[in-house]
């Protein structure tokens, strides 16, 4: 009977290589065929190979799911699996694809699956797998396979590898790697339309439970990488899945957000401006900052004196072809991760091509600086070297030095010999926690690095430690962190899977990814603090207003103060247009709220939120503390309007600021309606 069945895995591990073959065959032809030639062959390869696919374990843990997916709901779809680990680029690369499938066929009988083959211990980990599932934000149900079971199973031998599955639960094809999106949307279509209108399609609802829905919101989310400007006192934060730079003192007071805070690639003003996942940050000059913008696989400049956002390097599209040399804005990258200046060059950590590039800032010119493209740990001349996914990058002025984190290793180049070496670290698959001299010490997919004062600081990110290095003496060992995941300060401090570094000072400042919070470490005593980012009255008096900053005369409105009850209350937002105007159906709504106490908490307190919706009322939950205080709230409004009367009218932009003095004690209301009108 045809179905999900488990096989013998030497029969599956046979029958892959005949798969391969046939498929490489039959991909040499795809461009030049039609769409009834593919239909004929996957029928033939089909009925030829007649592969049952292994039963996915039903007593595995499973995500997004609120149980396991049995036979019953997978019969009657057409399956992807995803084999996957989250360290890996590749299997980021494809991400898109996936969601792009998964919304294309989203009301059809097709799902995807990921299967999580882990590589390194840390994430063989349930709680970190999640955490990474959020950072991608997967929304497919997720399997996490023990111990290569699956894997072994369905003969993978790569990550990422893709298995598509038809109604029946019969192997239609394996494709590793990247860039098959085309292909298996084709494939797809195929067999959806195969199963249209027959009575085994099951269209049935599966046992969605995506884990967003029970996750924490925090300002930062998923911080990346961090920098900072001693003379000025301040901090640049990538604030990765935010979409944007946060900017603050080294008090934590917020000085100002870089971007709109949605996805995208768009220059422009601080507020206009728009990142995908940015990850390196560091200062060219005083008044300009650097940013790899990974997720657009663009390198991105800000004026801090203009106030403005210009690309740099980079197309916006993936890049393929790993030697290249020309025109910054004409080359595309793959995946800069992180970055790092000297005069006006600027190196780059590239890693989804596995190697160095070299920005040159006066010039506008791209190259590639070191590595031959090769995943591997080769030493020796720059183009002959090889790296596995470096992802922190920094140097002392003659040495570059290099977090490459797939081979859990730190790497050195001479910028005068043109030479690789290994400073610490394994291979590929030499992992662990070990401290040590050179090849001894083991790490764990380490992210972020730094040189100051003579010592290399570096976020060893799966261990969830900081260690340092002497690069002199090549001995690495831990300086802060127990290596248990958690959050807690102290000399006894947990990170979880801290991502970046930065010293200055008598501290350093480290990104801790999974907590969404910026640590902060003295560098004598070892001892750990939370630096806390504040609201209040000094960011104001220093950079303005977090959303309407960048619109000229902008005018603070003074409210009358309200008298709050403690307990659970709301904010109600009216908008109120004249008869003839409505709201701009293209542009979204987007607010702020903001207050210096800690006494009156909101989910969405201090993060730009953007309405897709146009609505003329919406509510703000907020709760406030028993303990009679006097305060204020700030709340900033961004949207636009235009003539009902004319389809294409110019739309006019609406950006308003309101200040409301607050005093909480019984008696109180727990309702206020704050209205904005347009005259």
């Amino acid at each position: 009977m045809p179905g999900w069945q488990m096989v013998n895995q030497k029969t599956i591990l046979g029958w892959y290589w005949l798969v391969g073959l046939i498929l490489i065959i039959a991909s040499g032809m795809w461009a030049n065929e039609n769409k009834k030639d593919v239909r004929q062959t996957l029928k033939d390869i089909r009925q030829r190979l007649h592969i049952r696919a292994p039963e996915l374990p039903t007593h595995f843990q499973w995500l997004n799911v609120s149980r396991p997916l049995t036979t019953e709901d997978l019969r009657g779809r057409v399956v992807l699996l995803d084999f996957w680990t989250y360290c890996c680029i590749n299997c980021m690369h494809i991400q898109p694809d996936l969601k792009y499938l998964e919304r294309k066929y989203a009301d059809q009988p097709f799902v995807v699956i990921g299967v999580h083959s882990a590589k390194f211990y840390n994430e063989q980990d349930v709680e970190n797998i999640r955490q990474a599932m959020l950072r991608y934000e997967i929304e497919h149900p997720v399997v996490i396979d023990q111990n290569f079971q699956i894997w072994q199973q369905y003969g993978v031998q790569a990550w990422p590898t893709l298995v598509l599955i038809d109604p029946d639960g019969y192997i239609v094809t394996y494709l590793s790697g990247e860039g098959h999106r085309n292909k298996l949307d084709l494939y797809i279509r195929i067999l959806l339309d195969e199963l249209e209108g027959h009575e085994k399609s099951n269209t049935a609802p599966l046992p969605i439970r995506l884990e967003k829905h029970y996750t924490q919101k925090h300002f930062l989310h998923f911080p990346g990488k961090i920098t900072g400007d001693p003379q000025k006192g301040l901090l640049y934060i990538t604030d990765s899945n935010n979409h944007r730079i946060v900017v603050v003192d080294t008090a934590g007071y917020l000085q100002m957000i870089i971007g709109s805070g949605q996805p995208g690639l768009q220059d422009g003003d601080f507020s206009s401006a728009r990142f995908r996942r940015p990850q390196g940050v560091t200062l060219y000059t005083p008044d300009i900052l650097l940013v790899a913008d990974t997720e657009n696989h663009a390198i991105r400049k800000i004026d801090l004196k203009q106030r403005v956002v210009r690309t740099i390097a980079g197309t916006g599209q993936q890049g393929f072809f790993r030697n290249i040399r020309g025109s910054a804005r004409k080359v595309a990258l793959n995946s800069p991760w992180d970055l790092t200046t000297i005069g006006d060059s600027c190196y780059i950590a590239m890693a989804g091509f596995h190697q160095i590039g070299l920005l040159h800032l006066k010039t506008g010119e791209y190259q590639t600086y070191a590595g031959s493209g090769q995943e591997a740990r080769l030493d020796g001349p720059l183009h002959r070297a090889a790296f596995a996914q470096p992802s922190g990058i920094t140097h002392d002025g003659q040495y570059l030095y290099i977090a490459d984190s797939e081979i859990s290793c730190v790497r050195r180049i001479d910028r005068k010999t043109g030479m690789v070496e290994t400073l610490v670290g394994g291979d590929l698959f030499d992992f662990g926690d070990r401290d040590g001299i050179g090849n001894q010490v083991r790490l764990q997919h380490p992210l972020g690095i730094y040189f100051y004062q003579d010592w290399l600081y570096l976020a060893d990110t799966y261990n969830h430690k900081i260690k340092r290095i002497s690069p002199t003496t090549r001995r690495a060992m831990g300086f802060a962190g127990t290596g248990q995941r958690g959050f807690r300060d102290g000399k006894q401090a947990q990170f979880y899977e801290p991502g970046g570094v930065f010293a200055m000072g008598d501290y350093l400042y480290v990104t801790d990814t999974n907590n969404h919070r910026i640590r902060r470490v003295h560098l004598k005593s070892g001892a750990v603090h939370t630096l806390n980012i504040r609201f209040g009255s000094k960011p104001w008096t220093h950079a303005g207003p977090l959303l309407v900053a960048n619109f000229p005369n902008i005018q603070t409105q003074h409210l009358p103060t309200q008298l709050l009850s403690p307990g659970n209350g709301t904010i109600e937002i009216h908008l109120q247009l004249p008869a003839d105007q409505k709201l701009n159906p293209d542009s979204p709504i987007q607010y702020v709220l903001t207050t210096p106490d800690s006494f009156i908490s909101s989910p969405v307190l201090g993060r730009i939120q953007t309405l897709n919706e146009q609505l003329l009322k919406w509510e703000i939950p907020i709760h406030v503390e028993e303990l009679p205080r006097k305060s204020q709230l700030d709340l900033e409004l961004l949207y636009y309007y235009c003539d009902k009367a004319f389809e294409n009218s110019t739309c006019k932009v609406r950006a308003v600021h309101y200040r409301l003095p607050i005093q909480s004690g019984p008696g109180g209301h727990s309702r206020i309606v704050i209205t904005d009108t347009v005259q």
